[in-house]
């Protein structure tokens, strides 16, 4: 399928590549650099599909896309943005986008995301026009595992449909579960969270559906269960994988006929919650081995949205262990910052533990470390690693290449069943990210000189900083030193 495609950005490289790769798919492609430009062009233009950047000469394409869309109804929009967070991917729905693109991106996604604007049509807006999404969300990451991760809650925030979030322990499973409610219509009520493996096995349905006087002993007075306390909001059931069998007759019972009973009584309550939940385990493997129901598990994995592991996040780490420096700041302990040093020292790591370990090292740190600076000594000694990495790092090529294989064995070691789709993508960022932070130091925060460093045109310098983050102005050994 082929159609009319108006292409917005004021960077006249990504019009270029975006309208070739545009053209080789067949389409008619024209170009606007400016919001300005495109309330010109649509009218005349008529395009079937608008391609947007967000930060524009003469405003922003979030602000404006409601009425750039007003001039053609029915025109999918597609957005695209350097930045790269959660905020930006769920107000792009809400302002009524097709799909939200994070920069850099893919030219065949881009093509693909066309396609399927062309083929399906305008998707209605997600939210009221004009809400605005605060900042402060709880996901830090601008790695592309993330950005799949924020498409995903960005789709799902404004229904309720049943989500099963997947993930090995400490990903942040629940921080997921609670941007979801905190983003949706149920915001302003309640958000319950249950961890299954933490309840006796008996007392279980009496916890989530509550219990009447005298339905067993010790049962003195009548308890509402955790779905009644979540009526109107979100009932967030953590470690479902845990869940005994016959318990999960119980809960696909209520998510089919939408109401149930409380342990002891006859009066039918109306179950009005919306329903998410998540586990670390294969649920498939324990269906294969009668340990889970496998109608249950299809109730449950309407939408699935799977954590990648914090090793597979690349800079994110950086950007997670300064959040959490600068929150245990906030709550009392000494302000600590990480030289370069720590920094690339925190990517070797595997992160068994994932975030939440990241959180307890940076805490640690926070309190051990006697300088204002947590060096990568200090790192060694908390994560219990061979310091000889990074000195076969410094030696050479072929050294850091086998730093870089043990690195990346932790990918690997599932098989490849276990290997996420983009995988270069992925990856890139966790290598160019030390380089460009170490070039920047030795340049002294001049990104013309680090360019030339690197052998790059400035212009790419800047684009991979701020897709990674960087702030190179951060970077600088001395005060006042000009910014290339």
């Amino acid at each position: 399928m082929t159609g009319r495609i108006l292409v917005v950005d004021d960077d006249a490289a990504i019009r270029t590549v975006v309208r070739e790769a545009l053209h080789r798919a067949g389409h008619v492609v024209e170009l606007a650099a400016t919001l300005a430009a495109a309330r010109t062009r649509i009218p005349a233009f008529a395009p079937d599909v608008l391609v947007t950047d967000v930060i524009l000469p003469d405003g922003n394409g979030l602000d404006m896309l409601a009425g750039l869309i007003a001039l053609r109804p029915g025109m999918p929009a597609i957005v695209m943005s350097a930045q790269n967070t959660l905020t930006t991917a769920v107000r792009a729905t809400e302002e009524g986008a097709f799909d939200y693109l994070p920069k850099p991106f893919d030219l065949g996604e881009l093509c693909r995301s066309v396609d399927a604007a062309l083929a399906i049509g305008r998707r209605e807006p997600a939210g009221p026009e004009g809400d605005a999404v605060t900042d402060g969300l709880p996901l830090i990451g601008r790695s592309p595992a993330m950005q799949d991760v924020y498409r995903t809650i960005a789709r799902v925030v404004a229904n309720d449909l049943t989500v099963l979030v997947l993930g090995e322990s400490g990903t942040g499973k629940e921080l997921v579960a609670q941007a979801i409610h905190d983003l949706g219509p149920r915001a302003a009520r309640p958000f319950v969270a249950i961890n299954m493996a933490a309840i006796p096995r008996d007392l279980i349905e009496s916890e989530l559906f509550g219990h009447e006087r005298g339905a067993f002993t010790g049962a003195a007075q009548r308890s509402i269960g955790r779905f009644e306390q979540a009526q109107g909001g979100t009932l967030f059931l953590d470690e479902i994988g845990d869940m005994p069998i016959d318990a999960q007759t119980r809960l696909l019972r209520v998510l089919q006929a939408g109401a149930f009973t409380t342990v002891g009584g006859t009066r039918q309550i109306v179950a009005d919650v919306r329903v998410i939940a998540a586990t670390h385990k294969d649920l498939t493997a324990l269906i294969a081995d009668g340990r889970f129901r496998e109608d249950l598990y299809y109730r449950l994995n309407v939408v699935p949205v799977r954590l990648p592991p914090l090793r597979q996040r690349g800079a994110d780490i950086i950007d997670l262990a300064r959040h959490f420096l600068d929150r245990a700041a906030v709550e009392g302990l000494p302000r600590k910052r990480l030289s370069n040093e720590a920094c690339a020292r925190l990517l070797l790591h595997d992160w068994p533990g994932n975030v939440r370990e990241l959180e307890n090292v940076m805490r640690r740190t926070a309190v051990l470390a006697r300088a204002d600076v947590i060096d990568a000594a200090l790192l060694d000694a908390e994560l219990g690693g061979d310091t000889r990495q990074m000195e076969r790092a410094a030696d050479g090529d072929g050294a850091l290449a086998d730093v870089v294989d043990q690195w990346m064995a932790g990918w690997f070691r599932n098989g490849a069943a276990a290997i996420p789709d983009g995988l270069y993508d992925r990856l890139l960022p966790a290598f160019e990210g030390p380089l460009l932070r170490h070039v920047l130091v030795a340049a002294r925060g001049n990104q013309l000189r680090a360019a030339r460093m690197l052998g790059i045109n400035r212009n790419t310098l800047r684009k991979k900083l701020v897709s990674l983050g960087i702030e190179a102005a951060d970077l600088r050994r001395t005060e006042g030193t000009p910014d290339g």
